[in-house]
This record gives structure tokens, C-alpha cells and sequence, in this order.
């Protein structure tokens, strides 16, 4: 069994961490109290003065430092992740793990290149530069379907560009999120510059969101827990970050490669067992394609192997718990209820798969654009495979949700690829491919997916202030602009 310290807490009381494969206890970490956040917070405060004060090469030479431990240590962190998301050990070795070494390696080096406007005289009197400046306390709430990662993607702009965090991760699956900031602790990154508290987002969650001193927030989550965090940080007028939800469309036209196609949509909408805000999950397909691409989808779909996540041949395990088991089937029996058709799937696991919280990968058919699994996030192993006719039709319905997070277009004609790329409302969109991610190019979304960016050097743009400095070249005492303030010089 793991146990894990967070870094600052008096609570004597305990989160258990139970493997979805199995619905066994695998680890503890201590229950994080409202003045466990004040403490972790007002360390973060402390210790920002010394760190943000730090260079860019000094900083960057920790984030080296800390690659090459969880390198090190990526067996160890590959299999905690495994156990407490249930996602299978050669997706959390090949994805999760290898994603966030290659991230720190990205961000140790961006660190070294916060750029701002070249200093000239845009006035004739004076020369202006920008500087780029830490914002101060961040406070970080991770989800739970990518633990480790999504902790990186919080920890590692912020740090890199001189603040200090307090990361609140998901209470049912913390123990990558303490272990990677127990890795900052090896690397050499002073105590109190990462900082993590455990516990419910009602509590701890608002806790730190609302507290004077935290002075951004940065959330990756559902869209309602965003307007919640939106509406609390308003009231201290705080920088926001928000990666809420999405519903990402499939866009698939008469001239795709129609196997390629079928492959991705599979891979797509399967990743993470269909538990990832990108996930292909709305197949639009034209209607030459529609009956070939949908019996392709299928006959993929039934050959995916569900099983043990520590098994390396299993393509996908469980969902991360039996609660979200029950809400991914709920979504699937009202679907059903409204008529529509389930082709493949759409249950629970059977057999020896009972005991943890699986769910078959489904297909379903003879939705409506209006109905409850067209418009709303399932989050699970479910792809929704609609027709269209005409290619305006296609974009009008990628575009009919409120998300706008992520898209793909399948097509063999460029000016079409462009054109759609040009329409469909979403933060990234992929062209014959979807899901892939680099460390370079950034993520985030539009519309009611939220907004900022996460990766890249982009995400400096979140974690930094910009400020605007003007020298005065002149030396003289009276300006040729005070002319509009006195009327007669003054002697």
C-alpha cells in the first residue's frame, strides 16, 4: 500500500485511494484541513519573494534536475498512476508518464526565454520595454483523469516563470501529484515553492480559491466547478485559468481516407477509456462514408480488449470509479430511452470484470442534435456516429454545443480541411488525425471549454504580469505634453 505525505497538514484524518480495477484500497494521504491551506499558502507567499527572484538559467537547472528523477523513477510513477486511475500501464508508461518528462524538459528550457516588446522609442522623448513578472501565489486544482500530468501542466509554467503554487489534485487519485512534488523537493527546488493540500473542492477547494493571498487560480475541470471558481475569484478580482470541458467532434467528409478514419476514431474516442475533455465523441459523417465508416467503428470496437490495467495486452481498463461507472451508464440508458441505438457495448463490465468499475466501449446511433448525448460531456468509453449531407451542414453541427475545446477534420481535399479549420469553433483542431499533443503548441479552449493555455510558451501568458517601463531621455524638467495641463509655462 502507498502512503503519501502532503507537504503542510495538521489533519489526523485520512483520503483513501481505491484502484477502480478492483475496488481495493492501494494507498492513504492525509485529509488537508482550511488551516492546512492557510499554512501551505502563506509558505507559498513567503517563499516567493526569494524565488521569484531567482534566474531564469537557476530556475531552469532545477526543472533539468527534476526531468532526470521522475525519468528515474518513471517505472514507479507509471504504476501509482495505473493503480489509482485504473488506465492501462502501457498508456500511463507510453502517455502519461513519458508526456510529463518530456514537459519538464520543455519548460526548463522556456524558462530561459520570457520574451516581451524589444525596448525603442515609440515616443520620441522615451525608451519603453516590457517586462515579463511572476504573479505571485498560484492556486492549482488538478482533475483526476490525467493526475500526473495535469499536475505538471499547472506546476511547471507557474514555477518556471518565478511564482509559487499551492496544487489542490483530485482526492480520489493524489498520489502521483505528492509524488512529482516530492520530486521538486529532490531536485533542489526550495520548500514552499510547491506546495500541495488534499481534500474536497467544496471545502478545500474554496478554501484556497477564495484566500487574499492566492493571486491566480488555474482550474482543469467540469465547466460547472469553472463558473464556480469564476464567480468566487471575482470577488478578490484574481487572474483565472480555466480547461473545463468538452464534446469534441469527429468531422468526417465524403473524401476521407475511410480506414484511417475508422481508426482514429476508435483510438480517439477510447483514450483514457473516453475520459479526456479532447475525446472524439460526436462522429459526423458524411452520408457516401456514413453505413461503411460506422460498421468499420464497430467491428474495431468489439475486438478492444478490456481488462487487468497492469496487464501490458489490455487496451483499456476501468473508469477511475464506480461512481463515474453509474454516471457513464446513466448517460447510455437514456439515450436508449429516447430511442436511440446502441450498436455495440453499452454496459457494464460482465464476468470477471464486475468487480471494478468498467464499461464496454459503445457505439450509438439515431441521436438527435438536441438530445442530452449530442450536447453534454459523458466522459466515458461512448462514441455518438451522426450523418450529414451537405459539408456546411457537417460544420453547422460540429458546432452545435456550447464546448469548444478540441475538433478533427478527415479530408483529402486542402481547401476543404481549410475551410472547416476556419469554421469550427474549438481551441485546437486536428486535420487526419485526432488526440496528439506536443509540448511546444498549446491546449486550451473557447466558448464554454474556457479560456488560457496550457503547454507551451504561450502558457507564460497566464502566469506572468506584464509590465510596461517608460524612461524619460530628455533630463528636462518641462514636457512638450504639459502644454494640454498648464496654460503659461511654468518659471
Amino acid at each position: 500500500m502507498y502512503k503519501a505525505e502532503t507537504q503542510s497538514t495538521s489533519s489526523v484524518d485520512i483520503i483513501k485511494v481505491i484502484n477502480p480495477a478492483n475496488g481495493q484500497k492501494i494507498g492513504t494521504v492525509p485529509r488537508s484541513t482550511v488551516e492546512d491551506v492557510n499554512t501551505a499558502v502563506l509558505k507559498a507567499k513567503i517563499n516567493f519573494t526569494k524565488w521569484s527572484k531567482t534566474t531564469p538559467g537557476e530556475r531552469s537547472l532545477l526543472l533539468h534536475r527534476l526531468a532526470d528523477i521522475v525519468a528515474r523513477k518513471a517505472a514507479e510513477f507509471a504504476q501509482i498512476e495505473t493503480l489509482q486511475t485504473g488506465k492501462p500501464i502501457r498508456f500511463s508508461t507510453e502517455f502519461d508518464v513519458a508526456g510529463t518528462i518530456d514537459n519538464i524538459r520543455f519548460f526548463a528550457g522556456a524558462a530561459r526565454n520570457l520574451e516581451g516588446k524589444a525596448a525603442a522609442e515609440y515616443s520620441s522623448d522615451h525608451t519603453s520595454f516590457i517586462r515579463r513578472e511572476p504573479i505571485g501565489v498560484i492556486g492549482s486544482i488538478a482533475p483526476w483523469n490525467y493526475p500526473l500530468q495535469m499536475a505538471a501542466w499547472k506546476i511547471l509554467p507557474a514555477i518556471a516563470a518565478g511564482n509559487t503554487i499551492v496544487l489542490k489534485p483530485a482526492s480520489n487519485t493524489p498520489l502521483t501529484a505528492i509524488m512529482f512534488a516530492e520530486a521538486c523537493l529532490e531536485a533542489g527546488i526550495p520548500d514552499g515553492v510547491v506546495n500541495v493540500v488534499c481534500g474536497p473542492g467544496g471545502e478545500i477547494g474554496a478554501a484556497l480559491i477564495s484566500h487574499p493571498d492566492v493571486k491566480m487560480v488555474s482550474l482543469t475541470g467540469d465547466t460547472d466547478t469553472g463558473k464556480k471558481v469564476m464567480e468566487s475569484a471575482s470577488k478578490t478580482v484574481k487572474r483565472t485559468h480555466l480547461e473545463l470541458g468538452g464534446k469534441a467532434p469527429f468531422l468526417v467528409f465524403d473524401d476521407a481516407g475511410l480506414e484511417a478514419a475508422i481508426q482514429g476514431a476508435v483510438a480517439g474516442a477510447l483514450i483514457n477509456s473516453g475520459q479526456d475533455c479532447t475525446a472524439a465523441t460526436r462522429a459526423l459523417v458524411q452520408r457516401p462514408l456514413y453505413d461503411r465508416f460506422v460498421e468499420g467503428v464497430v467491428s474495431i470496437m468489439e475486438k478492444i480488449k478490456l481488462g487487468d490495467p497492469m496487464d501490458p495486452s489490455t487496451d483499456i481498463g476501468p473508469l477511475v470509479s464506480f461512481k463515474q461507472q453509474e454516471r457513464v451508464n446513466g448517460f447510455v440508458r437514456r439515450a436508449e430511452a429516447e430511442g436511440c441505438q446502441i450498436l455495440c457495448g453499452g454496459n457494464k463490465g460482465k464476468g470477471a470484470l464486475k468487480k471494478g468499475a468498467y464499461f464496454e466501449p459503445t457505439v450509438i446511433t439515431k441521436a438527435t442534435p438536441e438530445s442530452e448525448i449530442f450536447q453534454k460531456e459523458i466522459f466515458g468509453p461512448v462514441l455518438l456516429v451522426l450523418p450529414f449531407t451537405y459539408e456546411q451542414e457537417g460544420i453547422d453541427l460540429a458546432n452545435h454545443v456550447d464546448f469548444g475545446l478540441a475538433a478533427s477534420v478527415w479530408t483529402s481535399d486542402i481547401t476543404r480541411a481549410m475551410n472547416a479549420v476556419r469554421s469550427i469553433h474549438a481551441g485546437t483542431v486536428w486535420v487526419n488525425d485526432h488526440i496528439p499533443i506536443v509540448s511546444e503548441m498549446p491546449h486550451g479552449g473557447i466558448k464554454q471549454s474556457g479560456f488560457g493555455k496550457d503547454m507551451s510558451g504561450y502558457s507564460f501568458d497566464e502566469y506572468t504580469a506584464i509590465k510596461h517601463v517608460m524612461i524619460e531621455l530628455t533630463g528636462q524638467r518641462e514636457k512638450d505634453w504639459h502644454r494640454v495641463i498648464f496654460k503659461n509655462k511654468l518659471s
